[in-house]
This record gives structure tokens, sequence and C-alpha cells, in this order.
């Protein structure tokens, strides 16, 4: 009874902590206009991706914090765009974007996926976090907000971001749906996906989902380089139903939409994989194609050094673009 107690007290404490680290994050990167805001409790799951891979659905319990804000008060229900951030976690760039959407008339939900299990960043060690531990907290942050009074369970969109990105394009595939999504059988309206990594050929990864998925990508970015994902879209094109689009941007770097960064940075701590091939073998196990190995962040072609920049061109078009794919789909007033 003691152990049950002291978890619970502990799950307490961290929920405590997420809420007050995240109302600090966003008070110091300013907030976004809207009519209510609520932070809510996100309880979700710490799994490798070999666990993820395999389907398992239980791990490491952990209680996360998301913020939604409503664009205006009422009690009608609201489309919503849940976003992921990136390696970083939860920049300005992701506020920039919350701003956005909510002068669209949609609600967002932001999730910080890192101050519930003790990371403020996962740049210089990616390692710290499983690549689809974010693709786990979005499903779960769909089975919280399809239960909201104000938001309509029909009309739910995933955004992400580099990181983010990646687990919002993979969130998409059926066969992860299938093994961790929303337990009402209900799917994202849409899926927004800007830079993601696209280097790693996941079983059936060809098998997505019929609603529409939009990546957003720099030609310059050294980062988490476009090719891969060309790659990606153009195995996707034949496929039945795949509403899979691609729009690349001359000379954007990564992150071409944060604001913030005027200037192209070098940082040169980062950790990149844009030089590695990989794959999902036999038990969920992902391996380095070129050595046929189990992958690890020691592995050769591991690199450091990749660089960042806002591009004003290819950010407001990727902006325009957005806006006219929200309006479509979720027909916002």
């Amino acid at each position: 009874m003691f152990a049950i107690e002291r978890r619970r007290s502990h799950q307490r404490h961290l929920v405590s902590l997420a809420l007050i680290l995240l109302s600090a994050m966003l008070s110091q990167i300013g907030y976004p206009q809207a009519a209510r805001m609520e932070v809510l409790s996100l309880q979700s799951s710490t799994l490798t991706d070999q666990e993820f891979l395999v389907g398992r659905r239980e791990g490491q319990p952990v209680t996360l914090a998301g913020e939604l804000r409503l664009p205006r008060a009422g009690t009608d229900r609201l489309p919503v765009v849940i976003l992921l951030h990136g390696s970083g976690g939860i920049s300005s760039y992701v506020t920039d974007w919350e701003h956005d959407l909510l002068a669209m008339g949609v609600a967002t939900f932001v999730i910080d996926s890192f101050s519930g299990r003790g990371l403020s960043s996962v740049n210089n060690d990616q390692s710290l976090l499983g690549r689809l531990a974010q693709t786990e907290d979005a499903y779960r942050a769909f089975e919280l907000l399809e239960k909201h009074p104000r938001i309509d369970p029909t009309r739910i969109v995933l955004m992400g971001f580099s990181r983010g990105g990646t687990s919002t394009l993979y969130a998409a595939l059926r066969r992860f749906r299938g093994m961790h999504g929303p337990a009402s059988g209900r799917e994202f309206a849409g899926y927004l996906a800007f830079y993601p990594g696209c280097n790693v050929a996941y079983r059936d990864d060809e098998d997505i989902t019929t609603h529409p998925v939009r990546i957003f990508h720099g030609e310059a970015d050294n980062y988490v380089p476009i090719a891969p994902c060309r790659a990606y879209v153009e195995r996707l094109a034949g496929k039945p139903g795949a509403n899979v689009k691609l729009t690349a941007y001359p000379d954007a770097l990564h992150v071409f939409d944060w604001q913030a960064v005027k200037a192209p940075t070098t940082l040169p701590q980062a950790q990149t994989t844009r030089n590695c091939r990989l794959a999902e073998a036999d038990n969920g196990v992902i391996i380095n194609v070129k050595t046929a190995q189990p992958f690890s962040y020691s592995d050769a072609c591991v690199e450091r050094g990749p660089s960042i920049g806002y591009n004003e061109k290819a950010s407001t078009e990727a902006r325009e673009a957005v806006r006219q794919f929200i309006a479509a789909l979720l027909k916002a007033q």
C-alpha cells in the first residue's frame, strides 16, 4: 500500500512540475490570443522504438502536460490541431503556429513530451528518447481530446516539427494505428509534418491512411535531409488511396519557419543521422543498413554540427499552404 501511495505521490509531483515548466516556457515566449486556456494532464507511456514496433502497449507510465487553447467562447465543438515539438522542446516556432491556428478559428493542443520524462532537450543525445515516443503521446492526446466537450473528435489534426514531424508522419501508418491508436478506432483527420526524418524504412510503411498527409521540407536542410522523404513519397505515389504530398522549399534550412532564428546557425554538438540509412528488421530491431547491425548513436554514420535558420519566403508560403489545408479540411470559421 505504501508503495502504491508513494507512486501516486510521485506521479502527482511529476504532473505538477510539468505543468509549472510548461506554463513557464510559454510565458517566456509569448501567449497566443485565445478565449480560454486549459493545461491538461496527459497519461502516456515511454516505449523504446523496439517496444513500440512489436506492439507493446504498456511501457513505463508517464504523466505529461498539454496546453489546450480555444479560439472562442461558447459551447460549440471546435476543430483542434495537436502540435508535437522537436528535439529542443517547446520553442517559439510552436507558439508562432499557435497564433496562426487560433486566428483561423482552430483550437490548439501543445504537448510537452519532455518535462514529464525529466528531459529538456535531446538535441545532443538523441538516444535519450525513442523516435516513436511522440507518436504514442499523440495517440493518447487524441483519446483525451475526443472526450473534451469543446472538441469535435472528427476534426482533430496532428502537426509536428522535426522529431515531432517524424512522429506525425508515421502516426499515419495503419500498422502503428492498429497497435497503438485510439481505442475508439477514430483517427486524425489530417497530418502536417514539417521537416521530418524519413531515413528509416519501417515494415509495411507503404500501408498508409487515406486521410491527407502533407510534408513541408527545405531543400538545403543538412540536419534532416529531404532526399529520404522524396524517396518515401515516391514509393507511396502508386498506392491506392494514398493522399501524400511533399512541398519542397529551395534554399531552406531546418526549422525554416522559426522566425526567431534570423541568421543561419550551426549547432556544433547536435546529433544528426543525415548519412544513416536505417531499416526495421525482425523483432522490431532497427538496423544500420550499411553494417546490417543494430543501429546505435555511436555508429560512424552519426554526425554533429547541422545548421538551422529562418527562411522568410519558405515560411510565408508554408503558412499559406497550411491555412488553405485547414480551411478546406476542417472548414474552420
